[in-house]
């Protein structure tokens, strides 16, 4: 039987909870490294926060992060779709390489797919690098690495450098699961992957109402800030919530018309409040505030029909930008040049994968021996000190499982300066925008401009057969 644990009681019991083998005591920590809390929202638009776009949801907690800070028009996830997304912000490297290419799913539907059953933990990971120069670290929220449907035996978050994790149906160890309520016709409301975690084992795991899980994760963060503070020690903490994703349950009195966007709508405004609750934690700590950057962005772009693109083309699981396409606000006043607050970055095109080497040089981190990053430092970027431009492409693969009607959604995708081209493996159906000049994707300008046609497509193709040579083990 479902038991309800009121939130308070759970971030008790998580404080108490023992510490993972990299906390280590003799561990010291350098001086002045910052505190870094990222917050990846799940499913989320491009244009759905209104310091984007005209955005009908309300969002003043985020939106007051992006006029305190910078917000970039031209980031990218490294996926449309959530697990591919998640490993290149972990890694630092195209998720091709883990061959994680689409959501991880039951084993069978991975093996047909042709993806792994989890993220090898030999992988290189951002908290385990931070963890090694006595980095408090600590993962809160949705995995989806390794541990969902009928996974059991994937490897727990602590094996990737957290010393500390609170999870959902998507992962091992201690979780949060949600309690639906029953359909508008009154029939039980059976969330299939939920009901699979629950008989997983593997964690103690606390049932809450589908619309209080974002407040047991914020709660959970704010507890293990506080941690690190009384420990002395910087932290690294991944806020990952599992909202916007669908199936929505919006808190009562913030349902509207109870249709699916208005339901979405009602959940992206209570995740905003619950947020602001840790922004505010920090603003007003001074200790916190003059040494934490924040990072919020999506992993990918938004269901069809939910949430916005603010007019760009696609929807999560293509390359349009609509499906890769991520708002991203980098705030810290501490570190950040005085003049960049409150601007735009519409020039510097950033990808996930950047996200670990640049907190790394700026936390004065070393990657791992041996470790290569496909992602590039773009830490003056991120606090405004220069507004570079991409040094080198980026690129990406569709989901095997996403061929989209008619199996017309293109296979590859490349942006490279001002130029995206998207085409198929075979090199058929080439597609190429200018993206500053038409980030809709409206007008396709393949026959007018054949040498570059040429040469993108001979790069991505390339990648694509260079990436799928998989490093990943597990079946």
């Amino acid at each position: 039987m479902h038991k309800l644990l009121p939130t308070f009681l759970i971030t008790l019991f998580c404080s108490m909870a023992p510490a993972g083998p990299v906390e280590s005591a003799e561990a010291t920590p350098k001086p002045k490294r910052p505190n870094i809390v990222f917050v990846l929202i799940d499913d989320m638009g491009w244009g759905d926060l209104s310091c984007f776009a005209d955005s009908p949801a309300k969002t003043e907690h985020i939106d007051r992060l992006g006029r305190e800070g910078i917000r970039f028009t031209q980031f990218y996830a490294n996926a449309p779709i959530c697990s591919p997304s998640r490993v290149a912000f972990t890694t630092g490297q195209y998720p091709g390489r883990w061959r994680i290419t689409s959501y991880l799913d039951r084993r069978e539907a991975n093996r047909r797919r042709g993806i792994a059953d989890w993220l090898d933990p030999v992988a290189p990971s951002l908290a385990r690098m931070l963890a090694q120069q006595g980095y408090h670290t600590a993962h809160v929220g949705k995995w989806h690495m390794g541990g969902q449907r009928d996974v059991g035996d994937a490897p727990l978050i602590s094996q990737y450098g957290f010393a500390r994790s609170i999870t959902n149906f998507e992962g091992l160890g201690e979780r949060i699961l949600p309690l639906f309520e029953p359909r508008p016709d009154g029939t039980p409301f059976d969330h299939h992957p939920t009901r699979m975690s629950g008989e997983l084992g593997g964690g103690p795991i606390h049932w809450l109402p589908r619309h209080d899980v974002s407040r047991a994760f914020v709660d959970r963060a704010i507890a293990e800030i506080e941690t690190a503070k009384k420990a002395g020690r910087p932290f690294y903490l991944n806020l990952w919530p599992d909202d916007v994703h669908s199936p929505c349950q919006a808190p009562p009195g913030l349902r509207g018309d109870g249709s699916p966007r208005s339901q979405y709508l009602g959940v992206l405004e209570e995740l905003d409040r619950q947020l602001g609750r840790v922004f505010e934690h920090i603003r007003t700590d001074p200790a916190l505030r003059d040494n934490t950057i924040i990072l919020l962005a999506s992993d990918n772009g938004p269901e069809s029909g939910l949430g916005s693109t603010g007019g760009l083309r696609g929807s999560k699981g293509n390359l349009y930008e609509g499906g890769i396409r991520s708002p991203l606000i980098v705030w810290a006043p501490g570190w950040m040049n005085a003049a960049a607050v409150g601007s735009k970055n519409d020039k510097t095109v950033v990808a996930g994968m950047d996200i670990a080497p640049s907190l790394l040089t700026l936390c004065k981190a070393p990657p791992e021996q041996g470790v290569v990053f496909d992602g590039l430092d773009m830490s003056d970027a991120l606090l405004g000190r220069s507004s570079p431009e991409r040094s080198r492409p980026v690129m990406w693969s569709r989901p095997p499982d996403r061929p989209g009607p008619g199996n017309r959604w293109p296979d590859l995708a490349i942006r490279d300066g001002d130029w995206k081209l998207l085409v198929n493996r075979d090199g058929s159906r080439p597609e190429l925008f200018n993206i500053p000049a038409d980030p809709a994707e409206r007008e396709n300008l393949a026959d007018k401009h054949p040498d570059r046609v040429r040469r993108l497509t001979e790069l991505v193709i390339a990648w694509g057969k260079q990436i799928s040579r998989s490093k990943a083990t597990n079946k």
